[in-house]
């Protein structure tokens, strides 16, 4: 009877122990949101010194949260996205515009591998077809340009009455809806089907790329609008588009308010490049003119805003280098996912920062980009002050942002402090040396596809 007894309890050892220990591996395991608004520098954010838009939930996120003040992307949006997504600097995994290729790992396949539900809403434009998104990880999806390549069919409106790709079937909307409502929506119902977590909520945003047109806040807003096409004549509702940028952020944060699941979720907000050419910002009395495009700091320095609350310390900025290599290792450190050692990430985690900890930080960024792809592109090291390219050019950037002034024959002039600074970047810079891969084009004929119209209910079809 004594030793039944004691099968009996060490039954039930085992039991709670495997209790304990699956509770606190899901403890382990925090929900992720990952926003990425489209063409909205660092001068637009409030938080970052900006002083043209109003964005008050981005505002109250940094401020109970951390504020990044050098964080870089690449100077366009395919670049970034595709280094963003794989950890890897462009030289070694670009193709072109457009494009990811579909032998690359990204965040979302190891966090799904790792036990996350995952989602993906707003804008792909990284080709792929319809089973584009669930090739590369995503459980879900809500998106504008994807299966509906502009090249090859009528580009459809991403904002008023828009065109969307919903769950492998194409969706049109004719009833005054808006589109980055529509992805905001679709990811807040994602929240409440999988708020017992962990889930991982990718959130490319829409907004606030050109076309430059009223947004439903505005006063200007016409419900039977057929978008604007590629028109950056009205800058004017920039500011509107941003404002809504904000409101989408802070839709998100209410979703995980309603949900109960606010403090066991990290919200990382980021940009993709900079701000339009075409418009321009002020930061108190400094004018700050957009730099898409461009491999300088008006193209690439971006906002990096995380929240987290109970692990993030309330009001902290950070100054460390950050570039969009770095958000694949950091999604992983955070999931406590595992990386295949095949994988040689370019990206360095900065999740250690997240909470407060001892980190080697970075000491300089690189960056290889190509908009078309090719063998040839832009290529330099950073760090705060000093700005190396492949082609010889020196450029004091913590004084000359503008990059004006060329300073690759006055380097003997310098202080011995900023020598040893150039010399660590020519040999970081040396690291890369021929190191472009060339990579077959996944898509070399473009062939229009047969359009899978969706005959359900729009509404239904955003749930």
């Amino acid at each position: 009877m004594q030793i039944r007894s004691q099968i009996v309890f060490m039954m039930l050892l085992t039991c709670l122990t495997g209790l304990i220990t699956t509770s606190a591996s899901a403890a382990k395991q925090p929900n992720i949101i990952l926003i990425m608004a489209d063409d909205m520098g660092y001068e637009c954010v409030q938080a970052n010194g900006g002083t043209s838009y109003k964005t008050p939930r981005l505002n109250e996120l940094a401020k109970t949260g951390m504020r990044f003040t050098h964080c870089y992307s690449q100077p366009i949006c395919t670049p970034s996205r595709v280094e963003l997504m794989t950890g890897l600097y462009n030289q070694r995994n670009y193709i072109r515009f457009g494009v990811l290729d579909p032998q690359q790992t990204t965040f979302a396949q190891l966090l799904k591998r790792a036990g996350y539900k995952t989602c993906i809403a707003g804008k792909w434009q990284l080709e792929g077809g319809f089973n584009g998104p669930t090739h590369f990880g995503f459980d879900e999806h809500c998106l504008w340009q994807l299966a509906r390549i502009p090249t090859l069919t009528k580009v459809t409106s991403r904002y008023p009455n828009p065109g969307l790709e919903i769950n492998g079937q194409e969706v049109d909307f004719n009833n005054g809806e808006y589109g980055p409502d529509i992805a905001c929506n679709y990811l807040c119902d994602f929240i409440k089907r999988n708020h017992e977590g962990p889930f991982l909520a990718y959130y490319p945003m829409i907004l606030p790329h050109w076309p430059f047109e009223p947004t439903p806040d505005s006063e200007e807003w016409d419900p039977a609008a057929k978008g604007a096409g590629s028109s950056q004549k009205h800058t004017k509702y920039f500011v509107d588009m941003v404002n809504y940028t904000d409101k989408m952020v802070g839709r998100l944060v209410d979703q995980l308010e309603e949900s109960g699941i606010r403090e066991n979720t990290l919200l990382i907000f980021t940009c993709d490049n900079g701000t339009a050419t075409t418009v321009t910002s002020k930061m108190g009395d400094l004018t700050i003119k957009g730099g898409k495009g461009l491999p300088t700091d008006a193209g690439m320095h971006v906002s990096l805003i995380a929240n987290w609350p109970g692990k993030i310390e309330s009001g902290t900025t950070c100054s460390d280098l950050v570039d969009f290599t770095d958000f694949l290792p950091t999604l992983v450190d955070v999931a406590d996912a595992e990386v295949p050692n095949k994988l040689h990430l370019d990206g360095q985690s900065f999740l250690p920062q997240l909470l407060g900890q001892q980190t080697n930080a970075r000491q300089w960024i690189y960056c290889w980009y190509a908009r078309n792809g090719g063998k040839q592109g832009a290529e330099f090291v950073q760090n705060h002050n000093w700005k190396v390219y492949r082609n010889g050019r020196i450029f004091q950037i913590g004084e000359d942002k503008l990059e004006k002034n060329n300073l690759a024959s006055r380097q003997q002039t310098l202080s011995e402090a900023d020598k040893k600074q150039l010399k660590q970047l020519h040999t970081a810079l040396d690291q890369y040396t021929d190191t472009r891969k060339m990579l077959p084009e996944p898509y070399p004929e473009n062939k229009p596809r047969k359009p899978k119209k969706n005959k359900q209910n729009k509404k239904k079809a955003t749930n």
